[in-house]
């Protein structure tokens, strides 16, 4: 009996063992296959993730290129030749008047500009705008003020066609005050060469003239002695070239008291 007990105790035990290490492997299994869930769930949300990025960017890619295909065919137009003479063996249209091609820009603008979003709206409605100075001028100019309030490149582009949009109607006072903030701005798409260079043909036509050959003076002058990295010339740019020849018609007493071009590279003293 006693022997009997001592080996029932042992089963016993035993089972206790097995059945706490079939529990514990219960648990174990539980947990794996938890974090198997676990596991799969994330990798689902990443492929998720993956596939609306995805989507997002082909989306993104492909609206893009829908948009600068608009404005290339706008762009097109609004360059378009002015002829009485059909084209002919040419794809490429041509109008009969200025008036004709404004209108049928402004009509491929507003287009863009009703689909997209930026730069694309902005950049249409600047050329909705420039072409409205032909087909309502009041309208056009009203339209490239506000866009000119604005930030970037398009809003220097607006104020710039401003200014010369008021030097066109002989408001010259206006037009030099709008090329002397777009100087200021020290803008790359416009740059202070180029407004400086229309300040000082306002002020030429103002009477102005020492002003002007100051402004052309100080162009040439800031062109001709400009250095690279190296210490080298830098070659001279075309509005330095272009306010050289102004000053020479304006003042050429001034003009003489330029610095020499710099000399072209590989070419002898």
């Amino acid at each position: 009996m006693a022997k009997y007990k001592k080996k029932r105790a042992r089963e016993l035990q035993h089972d206790r063992f097995r059945d706490t290490t079939m529990l514990l492997a219960d648990k174990l299994a539980d947990r794996v296959a938890g974090r198997r869930r676990q596991i799969l769930y994330g990798l689902l949300t990443l492929v998720v993730l993956a596939a609306a990025v995805y989507g997002v960017i082909r989306w993104r890619g492909k609206h893009a290129a829908e948009a600068e295909a608009a404005m290339g065919r706008a762009i097109t137009i609004n360059g378009a030749d002015i002829s009485q003479v059909p084209a002919t063996g040419s794809r490429d249209p041509v109008f009969s008047t200025q008036q004709e091609r404004s209108e049928r820009a402004i009509a491929e603008f507003e287009k863009v500009a009703a689909k997209y979003g930026e730069p694309y709206k902005s950049e249409a409605r600047y050329f909705i705008a420039t072409n409205e100075l032909v087909t309502d001028r009041a309208k056009g100019e009203t339209d490239l003020q506000a866009l000119s309030q604005g930030t970037g490149e398009t809003a220097i582009l607006a104020k710039f066609a401003l200014a010369q949009a008021r030097e066109a109607d002989g408001n010259l006072d206006e037009a030099a005050r709008v090329y002397g903030e777009i100087v200021k701005q020290g803008s790359q798409i416009v740059t202070p060469e180029t407004a400086n260079l229309r300040l000082a043909a306002v002020y030429d036509k103002q009477g102005k003239k020492k002003e002007a050959a100051d402004i052309l003076f100080n162009i040439v002058e800031a062109a001709r002695k400009a250095k690279d990295k190296d210490g080298k010339p830098i070659p001279e740019s075309s509005a330095s070239r272009e306010a050289a020849q102004q000053l020479l018609k304006i003042d050429s007493a001034r003009h003489a008291q330029l610095t020499p071009p710099p000399t072209p590279a590989g070419m002898p003293f």
